[in-house]
């Protein structure tokens, strides 16, 4: 018989559990939501009760949940169900609706300690961001800088596996301390969540996240901090914008005109909230034959360099799709470590030596 995970044992626990109001359980009809679990059986969940609600369900919810098998801690947060929005009278002739209020942003933190803040986005996934993220972290690194890389990629964090790394950070002092691998500082929800758990989240979750490992983990000094964003335009890029000053993002596309799409609305959402975008890099930009070296444009060609000519924006690389590449991925051994003599990592060097060129200085205090 195939063992369950923690996530299906909550939701058969949850589902068991009637809301006599509604006659519908709390879990299928998204009572009880953003459940979220630990490798060491922590869970975090929301419930949200009407007015109308019997508080005992609460205590039910959490009777429940901790007698699910592998639950060690429970936190519980219990809040107002919204109200649904009343039926609107027709407006009368000449009146113009009013406009709804505009909500305030919140004014970005400028976190001293973290250097100068990078961010590595994509219009769309599956074109190297996350490859180009970790080398260039490591890159800055081999320079001699500080270098911080957090994992905004909620949805798919990659970075543990990519980096070497494997655990649960440990806590001192209310303070996360990242885990290190090849001088460079790291920090991902992949080291604190099941691997097979899949990251349901609303976007005051994402932010929270954001937020925590923005500023409750012990970084220290640094001179660079990276941040591996999820591809898109979504609710990761809008709070580390929203959280804290970015210095500068960069743009990672393939040559193939869907990338080169999206990868503009990636470069428009950045300009709009005012963050300066470093430059576009080419991933993937040619094959080269492993035997005679002869290069091949498996996804057509120049499509990096015609966005960044259209754009005025520098092209910081064009990095060739090379094997080595991403079998270092797998095994926890980016390229600029595993081969540095090969072009992948020159080009990936390259990129870092133009970023430290973008941002100023080497030390940023």
């Amino acid at each position: 018989m195939p063992t369950t995970t923690l996530q299906e044992r909550l939701a058969q626990a949850l589902s068991r559990i009637t809301n006599p109001r509604t006659g519908a359980d709390v879990f299928s009809s998204q009572q009880v939501r953003d459940v979220a679990t630990t490798a060491d059986g922590r869970v975090r969940a929301t419930l949200q009760l009407a007015p109308e609600d019997n508080p005992a369900i609460a205590r039910e919810v959490r009777r429940a949940l901790q007698e699910v098998q592998g639950v060690t801690d429970i936190q519980l947060e219990v809040t107002s169900a919204p109200k649904k929005p009343a039926g609107r009278a027709l407006p009368v002739m000449d009146q113009a609706p009013a406009a709804p209020p505009r909500p305030s942003a919140p004014t970005p933190k400028r976190f001293t300690n973290l250097g100068h803040v990078i961010a590595i986005s994509s219009g769309k996934g599956g074109v190297g961001k996350s490859t180009v993220a970790v080398n260039l972290a490591v890159a800055l690194a081999q320079g001699g800088a500080r270098v911080g890389l957090m994992d905004a990629d909620i949805y798919g964090p990659n970075i543990p596996r990519m980096m070497g790394v494997s655990g649960q950070p440990s806590v001192i002092n209310e303070k996360m301390i990242p885990l290190e691998a090849h001088g460079v500082k790291l920090i991902s929800l992949g080291m604190m969540i099941e691997p097979d758990q899949p990251a349901i989240w609303r976007g005051p979750i994402v932010m929270k996240i954001i937020n925590q490992f923005l500023a409750d983990v012990a970084w220290g000094q640094l001179d660079y901090f990276v941040v591996d964003m999820p591809p898109g335009t979504g609710d990761a890029q809008l709070s580390l914008v929203q959280a804290t000053n970015v210095d500068g993002a960069i743009i990672v596309t393939t040559p193939q005109d869907v990338s080169v799409g999206d990868a503009l609305r990636g470069v428009k959402m950045f300009q709009r909230v005012d963050v300066p975008v470093l430059g576009i890099v080419e991933n993937m930009s040619w094959f080269e034959c492993p035997h005679c070296g002869k290069p091949s444009a498996l996804f057509g060609s120049g499509g990096g360099e015609r966005l960044a000519r259209t754009l005025e924006l520098p092209l910081l690389g064009q990095v060739p799709l090379y094997p080595r590449v991403m079998e270092g991925g797998d095994a926890g051994k980016p390229i600029v470590t595993a081969d540095p003599a090969s072009s992948a990592a020159k080009a990936l060097t390259g990129i870092a030596t133009r970023v430290v060129e973008s941002v100023g200085a080497t030390t940023a205090v």
